[in-house]
């Protein structure tokens, strides 16, 4: 499987990653856009990258020469015609992607594989835009393409056995690690994850602690790499509050997911994060949680922050494997490999106590009586049956 011609549409950091990905481990790459600007900025951006990776002695100058020679640049959809797999990695756009789908599908051959890079939209809308659907899939990589290690398989509904084989064994080979997922919402990634955001601004909204506190009470208690508020600002609020949106929209408004009018402001006023020098935090004034001091921190109040954020991570994780998006090992290997959790949510679980989080949510549930608090059923059967996940 690594020696085959692969198509990318979209020149954006994430199609120019997954090039470099492809091309690396032996594929004969082009990648395709109608921006003649964003080829040049993508072709340049590669030249960068392979020499650092020169520099720090990663790859050597034949490695260097081989990805760039295996990369081509192209500006009509007609040059994929040779294309064994095709990854789309455009704009977010349902209406868009089901047009070039359709157009893709008269230019390669029949065998080919259509793939969609999309991170919440239904990979079966998808499909249905084209004559042979079975050969459309999701293959879902995550940013920076080249250093995260999951990527989510995503068949739809029409998608043929074959191709999910044959997807799977690619990005097997391109030395990833593949996590199949049910085409829902948010796929394993993006659903399980909006508790860590959601949650802490209900922690923030309810005046429980400020930004810096509940960022602080994630790293140090939960070892987590960024707090929520740094990440959604890393991220950017005109991403991550439009994630949080098209999952709720997609669930048919289940309380669960629904955002918050804290961050939703943030967007609305154009305070994006990093991006645009503000978000939850001043980027040129407010002094962030990595700068917050152990004794500035009331340590209990930091657990019980931490406390409540990982009991419904960990609701989110398992309610997943009740509905069968997805296998224990693959949701708990999505959470450490795509957004770098420091430990697999289930395997969490297990450490804690199904016990512990059975009486966690249900002390949740007691206090709000709202619906976003109930407890897996997966969870209470467990722990009726003393079993663990693991």
């Amino acid at each position: 499987m690594l020696n085959m011609n692969v198509a990318i549409i979209g020149s954006g950091t994430m199609g120019s990653g997954i090039a470099q990905v492809a091309a690396t481990s032996g594929c004969t790459v082009k990648i395709y856009d109608t921006n003649e600007q964003a080829l040049q900025k993508s072709k340049q951006s590669l030249e960068v990258t392979l020499s650092k990776l020169v520099e720090k002695a990663k790859i050597d100058e034949n490695v260097r020469n081989r990805i760039q020679n295996a990369i081509s640049y192209v500006n009509t959809l007609q040059e994929l015609a040779d294309s064994n797999l095709v990854i789309e990695a455009i704009i977010e756009n349902l209406e868009i992607k089901r047009k070039l789908f359709s157009e893709l599908e008269s230019l390669v051959a029949p065998e080919t594989i259509l793939a969609s890079n999309t991170s919440s939209l239904s990979i079966a809308s998808i499909a249905a835009s084209c004559q042979k659907p079975e050969r459309v899939i999701g293959i879902h990589f995550f940013n920076p393409a080249p250093l995260m290690q999951l990527v989510e398989v995503v068949p739809a509904v029409q998608t043929s056995e074959e191709v999910l084989k044959k997807s799977v064994k690619i990005i097997s080979d391109w030395k990833k690690v593949v996590a199949v997922a049910k085409d829902t919402p948010g796929f394993i990634v993006n659903r399980v994850a909006r508790p860590f955001y959601s949650e802490s601004i209900r922690i923030y909204e309810e005046g429980v602690a400020d930004f810096a506190t509940i960022d602080w009470s994630l790293k140090n208690i939960g070892n987590f790499r960024m707090g929520p508020f740094e990440l959604m600002d890393f991220i950017g609020h005109d991403v991550n509050y439009v994630v949080t949106e098209t999952v709720f929209t997609a669930f048919y408004f289940d309380p669960r997911y629904k955002p918050s009018f804290t961050q939703k402001r943030l967007l609305e006023a154009g305070y994006l994060g990093r991006k645009s020098g503000r978000g939850f935090y001043n980027y040129n004034t407010t002094v962030t949680s990595s700068e917050v001091e152990m004794p500035q921190v009331d340590i209990s109040l930091a657990k019980q922050i931490f406390e409540r954020v990982i009991v419904m991570l960990i609701n989110e994780a398992a309610d997943a494997l009740f509905l069968n998006i997805a296998s224990a090992k693959d949701i708990d290997n999505a959470m450490t490999k795509g957004v770098n959790y420091p430990k697999g949510l289930l395997a969490w679980a297990d450490e804690l106590g199904i016990d512990w989080c059975v009486n966690k949510l249900d002390e949740l549930y007691n206090v709000y009586h709202e619906d976003r608090y109930r407890c897996s059923p997966i969870l209470r059967r467990m722990n009726k049956e003393n079993k663990t996940f693991f």
